[in-house]
């Protein structure tokens, strides 16, 4: 098995401009200590049962603050109960600030997305082709709007007319403007909220009110929609188990200190209790959580759960669409090479004729280069019929008034086609075809009627740092796999440029979903990066499927990520922030569960030495009296809270490593720290409080 490790994560200062400006810090914390005043409520805490644990002592010691002899006969005096009282408040008072600070921050940035989010009007094109002006509110699904230049775009939709720079800066946080046009998947695809910079566009809204990609921004961040992944409820269960048996434990000391005739009070009891059980993980499990969709977004993506998130991290296997993801996603036409008998001004020309009405990069491209070729005035006469390019075809076209047909396409979809026509195959363009591929270009066979006139070489151009970006995925054991529509000979050249691990040629939309469950079935989460409307099955059936911001509505709507800057080796980033999150859980939930052992072997000597001598020898801390003893270690435990909240906020770093290596050096330092730390705490605390008399 290959090497599972990451990066220390530090966030790269590319992303970093990207990213959000954090809010002002002291309105944060000031919204925090609010919110976790709030959370006090039983109805919010009982959905942490280790806390409501705590939530209860507090309530029993603040009875027994009124009236100390409620619970029975007891030698505890009221300043000793206030204090376990006030330290049990605070311990819950930092649980609760470590969970509203973590979603205080998400808040900060869905009050970012509400400004951006403002109320416009929009000019809705009426069926008589007049317009009128109608709040953004009001446009459903299916309404035609203009926008002009300066204009903000009302919602979410897609353009049918126009071509025009678009301000995506209030999404993306990237200032460059973007080219958006009809025709084509990623360039027709609008977001509200963005702003035109230069000319004009006509959309049709594809979104409702509250369903569109602002909105649902908003939601998220402000972890509206947030639920516990299955780990969290895993270990969740793990630590009501935990509090259980401790809970047995602290009902058996009582009997115990009974038959032994140590004094132990009702007070002492719940405050042992709250520093055996599980509190420090238990206080940060839900801000961890949090923290890491956070983390996502600040790397501008957005994640639909925090299940998706906890995936990303145990992904093993990664499908990448080609066109648009690996590469650019605009073929260019570069070359026409014409089989033997055809000239190359005949095979620019009816591939000219056959791209007039073809809005796609590549048609554009066809029409451009034939005229840097020489070729002018190419026009179709009135009545032809364009033929739009279809992946069950895979060919384009048009047809003449005359009767004749003129198609492009794959190879074998026009081989079909001529022979169809009454026509043959020269082996000539067979040879071209293989000539093209081999120099990783996309061969575009060009026929018309039963004759093949050449071929149009169409170059892919490969993103930068494609290749250093899978080679990191390979470190980490994620095996890269390039589904693309080109024939085996192109994809295995695009594949090796790129440095993928395997490609699969001529794929359609139901074979990249076939790939993902073979994997799958194997046991292995698959994770999925894709921006068409074609790739939206596979995203949905896809672990983690990151679909680009730049791609169409229904590639986001089919996907559990999006990212807004479009770039899909972000991926490696997010796979980063999931792998942290679960160490982060695993390495706090050891140190937690190592606390407690030691607070166990450090606080039960200091209860019990005096009515059993024996215990002396396990007396190493020498704390005094028992109810130093009890108040030192309860102090510890609540202060230890905020201590790691930041830990909790940034996440453990770690570097490239075995699995094996990072579980050892997680269980040195956690649980070997998490064991050593207590008894270093509790002693200087213990100090402190002699000073005080205590």
């Amino acid at each position: 098995m290959a090497p599972l490790g990451i990066e220390s994560f530090t966030v790269p200062r590319s992303k970093r401009k990207h990213a959000p400006k954090p809010p002002e810090k002291v309105s944060l914390y000031r919204n925090a200590f609010k919110s976790a005043l709030f959370k006090f409520n039983p109805k919010l805490m009982i959905h942490n049962p280790v806390m409501f644990v705590v939530l209860i002592g507090f309530i029993l010691t603040l009875m027994m603050c009124v009236n100390t002899q409620i619970f029975g006969k007891t030698m505890a005096t009221v300043g000793y109960v206030l204090w376990v009282t006030f330290i049990l408040w605070l311990t819950l008072f930092f649980a609760n600030y470590a969970e509203a600070y973590a979603e205080g921050r998400g808040k900060a940035q869905a009050e970012t997305l509400k400004k951006t989010r403002s109320d416009t009007l929009a000019r809705r094109i009426l069926e008589n082709g007049q317009t009128e002006q109608v709040s953004a509110g009001d446009l459903r699904a299916g309404d035609i709007v203009r926008v002009d230049a300066g204009e903000i775009i009302p919602s979410d939709g897609e353009v049918i007319e126009g071509i025009a720079s678009v301000d995506e800066s209030a999404i993306t946080g990237e200032s460059a403007p973007v080219i958006k046009e009809p025709g084509s998947d990623i360039a027709s695809s609008v977001t509200g909220g963005t702003k035109v910079q230069s000319d004009h566009l006509v959309i049709r809204i594809t979104t409702n009110p509250g369903e569109s990609f602002l909105d649902k921004m908003i939601a998220l961040v402000e972890g509206a929609k947030r639920q516990k992944t299955p780990n969290e409820i895993t270990l969740t269960v793990l630590l009501v188990a935990l509090t259980l048996i401790f809970l047995l434990v602290c009902v058996t000391l009582l009997a115990y200190a009974y038959y032994s005739k140590a004094s132990i009070d009702i007070a002492t009891l719940i405050a042992l209790l709250v520093c055996l059980i599980p509190t420090t993980i238990g206080a940060l499990l839900s801000a961890i959580g949090i923290a890491g969709m956070d983390r996502v977004s600040r790397f501008n993506v957005i994640a639909m759960s925090g299940k998706a998130v906890e995936a990303s991290g145990d992904v093993g296997v990664l499908i990448l669409d080609k066109t648009g993801t690996i590469t650019l996603g605009n073929r260019l036409a570069s070359e026409f090479l014409p089989v033997k008998g055809k000239s190359r001004e005949d095979l620019a020309r009816i591939s000219a004729e056959s791209s007039l009405d073809d809005t796609t990069p590549e048609g554009k491209s066809i029409v451009e280069l034939s005229k840097n070729l020489g070729v002018k005035d190419v026009t179709n006469p009135p009545g032809s019929n364009f033929i739009e390019f279809s992946a069950e075809t895979r060919s384009s076209g048009v047809d003449l008034p005359d009767g004749e047909k003129i198609r492009k396409g794959a190879a074998d979809a026009i081989k079909r086609f001529v022979t169809e026509q009454g026509g043959s195959w020269p082996e000539q363009a067979h040879e071209l075809v293989e000539q093209v591929a081999r120099q990783g270009g996309t061969p575009l066979v060009v026929a018309k009627g039963a004759d093949v006139y050449g071929v149009i070489h169409l170059k892919d151009i490969i993103k930068p740092g494609m290749k250093e970006r899978f080679a990191q995925m390979r470190t980490m054991g994620i095996r890269t796999i390039m589904c693309t529509g080109d024939n085996p000979i192109t994809a295995s050249v695009i594949a090796r440029e790129a440095g993928v691990d395997d490609y699969i040629a001529e794929a359609k939309p139901e074979d990249k979903i076939k790939v993902i469950k073979k994997y799958q079935s194997e046991g292995l989460l698959v994770a999925m990066t894709g921006d068409g409307t074609n790739d939206a099955p596979a995203l949905a059936q896809a672990d983690v499927g990151l679909a680009m911001n730049s791609g169409t509505q229904a590639a986001k709507e089919a996907a559990n990520m999006i990212d807004l800057d479009s770039d899909p080796s972000k991926l490696i980033d997010v796979v980063s922030i999931g792998k942290q999150l679960l160490i982060t859980r695993g390495a706090l939930t050891t140190f937690s569960v190592a606390n407690d052992i030691a607070k166990y072997f450090a606080i039960i000597p200091a209860i019990f030495s005096s009515a059993l001598p024996a215990m002396k020898l396990f007396d190493i801390m020498h704390l005094g009296s028992s109810q130093n003893a009890i108040l030192s270690a309860l102090i510890f435990n609540a202060v230890i809270i905020p201590l790691l909240i930041p830990l909790a906020m940034k996440g453990v770093q770690f570097k490239p490593m075995t699995a094996n290596q990072l579980l050892s050096r997680n269980v040195l330092l956690f649980g070997l720290g998490g064991i050593i730390a207590p008894f270093i705490g509790i002693k200087i605390i213990s100090l402190g409080l002699n000073l005080l008399g205590l």
